[in-house]
């Protein structure tokens, strides 16, 4: 019962308060992030501190969201294993940023020419969530697996859009895919 009330305690006291400060500092940086303000999101302004400052100063305290951006914003200023790192770390809940953050995953090894991990990444992705999101996955590995010479896994790819997500945006495309590959 005492163990039991110390991890409460700790966590009443210690732990939620310093998630709430490190939401708090972690303000101006999302800002930046939602402008695409990416260096400045990542490093902060001088006066405010980055998420990447967040991270560090607050660790397992820190929102998930915070790795999210982290690693969008290393990939945005082309430092595709950093991207990598931060992205690996992003523990979200919520589907869609799950999906999306593995396929940023795949585009920082795409920007790394390692497309068979890039490939790995968008299938895995893809498979995160069933919605419209998983159109624009599956092109990409669809364009991926072409890279890789991989012709036939490409064309599964390309129908799979056609069949399961036809009013997607890349559904509309996706017959000049399939064209190229079809024999």
């Amino acid at each position: 019962v005492v163990i039991g009330l110390g991890i409460l305690g700790y966590h009443k006291f210690i732990y939620q308060p310093k998630c709430a400060e490190a939401m708090e500092q972690a303000y101006h940086a999302e800002a930046s992030f939602a402008a695409g303000e990416w260096e400045i999101a990542l490093n902060g302004d001088g006066n405010n501190l980055g998420i990447a400052q967040v991270i560090e100063d607050y660790g397992k305290a820190t929102p998930a969201a915070a790795w999210f951006e982290a690693g969008i914003c290393e990939l945005q200023l082309g430092n595709y294993e950093s991207a990598i790192d931060y992205l690996k770390n992003y523990k979200g809940k919520d589907a869609i940023l799950k999906a999306r953050s593995i396929s940023c995953m795949g585009d920082a090894y795409v920007g790394l020419e390692d497309y068979a991990k890039a490939l790995d990444c968008f299938v895995k992705a893809a498979g995160v969530i069933d919605n419209i999101y998983a159109a624009a996955y599956l092109l990409k590995a669809g364009v991926t697996a072409e890279q890789l010479g991989k012709n036939e896994e490409a064309l599964k790819y390309y129908k799979t859009i056609k069949e399961q997500y036809p009013q997607s945006m890349e559904g509309y495309d996706i017959d000049k895919y399939i064209s190229r590959l079809a024999k």
